[in-house]
Parts: structure tokens; C-alpha cells; sequence
């Protein structure tokens, strides 16, 4: 019998001491004029972000996450609406179950998906949770859905020709996987798809453009030490349209800037578009799995599905890390609370640019 695995938040202590979304065209995009984001009602990261389109407009939602406290105790089930056009936020009723960090969210079909996500005990276990939560939004009412065959958090995901969620990799209560788990919301049914050939991670960044699943980056086990470490690779999966669950991976060239963890991406088109993270892992308290203080990068890129080529785009107007996403709403691009300089959880909800 293979030792019992540790989780991260042992791990990271023991080390410390030794040493997507379905996006409208761009040409779509609302006018510049238009006025800036409110602020969430609280400062919360690593929230899972989702945005649609409702009976009353466009709307963006912010699900979970950590508060200011950067605490166990500050893992939270806090939820938010934002109506574009709407002065302020409006908290709504969160999705059942505890507060957790790490869970991933998308619209489908007029309604929100959010998957998995993990809890922290006071003294300080993990537990990655497999539920999937299905909130309608014209009701405000929460389903759910057939749970995750592996429960994974610090996963991403995306949606394929609006018939598929795809959810890529992430950490599983002492490890990381290479699963591509597939749903289909029709059938509520659950199916494999190839794994990635890569280094499974957690904390990566990612979507679909098309049918090419892109990431990059993210976290990864070292063996020895056993510790995490910043993964720097770049991949695409091209999903077959005949068979779905069959992917071709490949490499593809390095992407501008550092490695990057929990940096927040968004599918647009036939590109991925990638902002903020950071260069060095890191527990939900911002600090590094090394030990040091993780700080935020300041920049932005994509990635085009359809020429393999990489982009640099401007750089969003305050720096954070800490991200489920990047979510477009009536063409419009936010990144939803996070952290900024000093491991500062902030309430800031920033617009940024997808062309340069």
C-alpha cells in the first residue's frame, strides 16, 4: 500500500520550514463610454466568477472564495449579482454545502454550473468536494447535478459548442490529477476524456477557443522534497467533433512573461485571453509554498487557437492574482475581486482590455 499522501497545507508548512465562458465576438463589445464596475459588497478571492445573459440584461456572478482575513475562518459561501448597468451588487442566496475555495463556474444554457471547489478545517485538512451546483438565475433557486467522478478544486474549464463542459486536471484531496472530466448537462451524465500528457497542476489558467482546450502553468508536485513548484508549459487539446472525448494534446511555444499561477483567463473566439497570477505558488494566505510573500504580475496575452500564436495585450490598471477567471459580459471583460499588492483580498472588480 502506497504512504498516505499529505495535503497542501501540510506540505507547504513543512517545505516553508525547510526551505472560459462562451464569449460574444469582440465586435460585439459594449461602448467605451460606459461606466466603471462597482465594487464587490466584500473583498473576496479565489472566487468561482460565471456571466450570462438574463431577463434583465447582462449579468455577472461571484461565487465563494476567501475574505480579507486570508483564514480558515474566512473561507466563505458569500454570493453576488451584478446587473450590468446596476450602481452596485446585490448578494443572492449562496449554492448549498460549506464555504470552500478553488471551484470553477459556467453559464450553460441559461444557467450557471459550478463545479467542486475545497474546504479547510481549522486544523488545517482539505478536502476536495466532487458536488456540482446548478443555479437558475432567473429564480435564484439552486439544483444539483451528477457530482464529479473525481472531485477536483484548482481546476479549469470550459464549454465546447455549447453541448460540453470540459473540466481539465486540478488537485484531488493529496495530489494532483491528469483527468479531463467531461459533462454533459443534457444527459446529466459524466465521461472521460484523454488525459493530459503533461505534468498534472493546480492553479492553472485556461479555456476553450473552438475545439482547442489551451492552458498553461499552474503548480506541480516535486517528488523530493515533496513540495509544489511552478510549472511552466504551455498546451493544446483539440477535441475530435466526431468523438469528444478524444483529445489530441501537444506543447505549444511559451507564453510572454513569467510562469504564472492562478492567473485569471476567459476564452474569446479562436483566442485565450490570460491576465495577472502570479510567478510563485502559493496557499490561500498568499504565501508561497516557499515561504515567500507571492506578489501579482502585472500583465496580460493570449493565445490564438488558430495561428498558434501568442499576443501581449495591455495590462489591466491594478495588478491580482488569485483567480477563478476572467468573465465577458455584453462584450465587456472583468476580473472579479482577487488579491492585489502585499496579499491584500480586495472587493476591486477591474476591466481590462482583449486587444492592444
Amino acid at each position: 500500500m502506497d504512504p498516505p499522501r499529505l495535503p497542501r497545507a501540510v506540505i507547504a508548512a513543512a517545505f516553508a520550514a525547510a526551505a472560459a465562458v462562451c464569449a460574444q465576438p469582440e465586435e460585439q463589445r459594449g461602448s467605451e463610454a460606459e461606466s466603471p464596475p462597482p465594487r464587490l459588497p466584500m473583498p473576496v478571492a479565489n472566487n468561482a466568477v460565471a456571466a450570462l445573459e438574463t431577463s434583465a440584461g447582462w449579468s455577472v456572478f461571484s461565487f465563494l472564495g476567501i475574505d480579507s482575513t486570508k483564514l480558515w475562518s474566512g473561507v466563505t459561501t458569500a454570493s453576488f449579482r451584478w446587473d450590468l448597468g446596476a450602481s452596485e451588487w446585490e448578494t443572492i442566496e449562496p449554492p448549498p454545502g460549506p464555504g470552500r475555495l478553488a471551484a470553477t463556474a459556467q453559464p450553460f444554457d441559461g444557467r450557471i454550473f459550478l463545479f467542486g471547489g475545497y474546504t479547510v478545517a481549522e486544523g488545517g485538512a482539505e478536502q476536495s468536494l466532487p458536488q456540482v451546483d446548478v443555479l437558475d438565475p432567473e429564480t435564484g433557486v439552486w439544483t444539483r447535478a451528477a457530482p464529479m467522478p473525481t472531485p477536483v478544486d484548482d481546476a479549469i474549464s470550459g464549454v465546447w459548442r455549447d453541448s460540453l463542459i470540459y473540466v481539465v486536471s486540478g488537485w484531488h484531496d493529496s495530489d494532483n490529477v491528469a483527468a479531463v472530466q467531461i459533462y454533459d448537462p443534457a444527459r446529466d451524465a459524466w465521461a472521460q476524456g484523454t488525459p493530459i500528457p503533461g505534468p498534472p497542476v493546480f492553479g492553472h489558467a485556461g479555456g476553450i477557443a473552438g475545439d482547442a482546450i489551451v492552458y498553461i502553468d499552474g503548480a506541480r508536485v516535486q517528488a523530493e522534497p515533496r513540495t509544489f513548484v511552478l510549472e511552466t508549459s504551455s498546451w493544446q487539446g483539440r477535441i475530435d467533433p466526431a468523438e469528444p472525448t478524444r483529445i489530441s494534446w501537444e506543447r505549444v511555444p511559451g507564453h510572454p512573461g513569467p510562469g504564472l499561477y492562478r492567473a485569471a483567463a476567459v476564452a474569446v473566439g479562436t483566442r485565450v485571453v490570460f491576465a495577472g497570477g502570479s510567478d510563485n505558488p502559493y496557499n490561500y494566505n498568499g504565501i508561497g509554498y516557499d515561504g515567500r510573500q507571492a506578489e501579482p504580475w502585472s500583465g496580460a496575452f493570449a493565445f490564438d487557437a488558430a495561428t498558434g500564436a501568442w499576443s501581449e495585450l495591455p495590462a489591466p490598471d491594478t495588478p491580482t492574482m488569485d483567480h477563478r477567471g476572467i468573465v465577458i459580459a455584453d462584450g465587456r471583460a472583468f476580473i472579479v475581486g482577487g488579491m492585489t499588492a502585499g496579499q491584500r483580498v480586495t472587493g476591486r472588480v477591474t476591466e481590462i482590455r482583449l486587444r492592444p
